[in-house]
């Protein structure tokens, strides 16, 4: 029986963008049970920014062992900035950090995200999904903040939600 690598390999590409889309769903098929629950009068904004900061918040746990300040605080500042990038990436993003004109200022910019396709399905307001990313990362910086004792915020500038091409973060120091 021969090996066909390259079959393999697109096999194994179609499966990650398979379970990517389940992760995005089942966050959107989440949010649809809490309403239900919630009932009537629940605020489905406020439904979603409450899982984001509480994804946030877990995911941010996570990152701590993998952040250093060995490379002084630039280099903390991208190591940062790549990190969320790359929690987005594997979320199915095309994402990246970039270094800002000012010193510690990364910019995150992503591309291309799946996930305002999957919020569509479920008719869910992209001003939702656009407020929900930025909240989600500014809860992953809490920890951040209090672990290296450096004041971190992250603002959204751009976001593809609100039709504007691509996201733009901007991650830096808070005076």
């Amino acid at each position: 029986m021969s090996f066909d690598a390259e079959k393999e390999i697109s096999k194994l590409w179609r499966n990650l963008h398979s379970a990517q889309a389940e992760i995005g769903k089942t966050y959107y098929r989440w949010r649809q049970v809490a309403l239900e629950i919630a009932g009537p009068d629940a605020d489905p904004r406020e439904i979603g920014l409450k899982a984001a900061y509480v994804i946030g918040k877990d995911v941010g746990k996570g990152l701590l062992p993998r952040l250093n300040w060995l490379k002084g605080e630039e280099g903390f500042m991208m190591m940062l900035g790549r990190s969320l990038a790359g929690l987005w990436n594997v979320e199915g993003a095309q994402a990246m950090a970039e270094k800002g004109e000012k010193p510690g200022e990364v910019f995150i910019k992503c591309a291309r995200d799946p996930w305002p396709t999957y919020a569509k399905e479920f008719d869910v307001p992209m001003e939702e999904v656009a407020a929900c990313r930025e909240k989600m990362f500014q809860s992953i910086l809490e920890d951040v903040s209090v672990f290296f004792n450096i004041p971190l915020n992250i603002e959204l500038e751009k976001a593809i939600p609100r039709g504007e091409g691509m996201w733009v973060l901007r991650l830096y120091k808070a005076e």
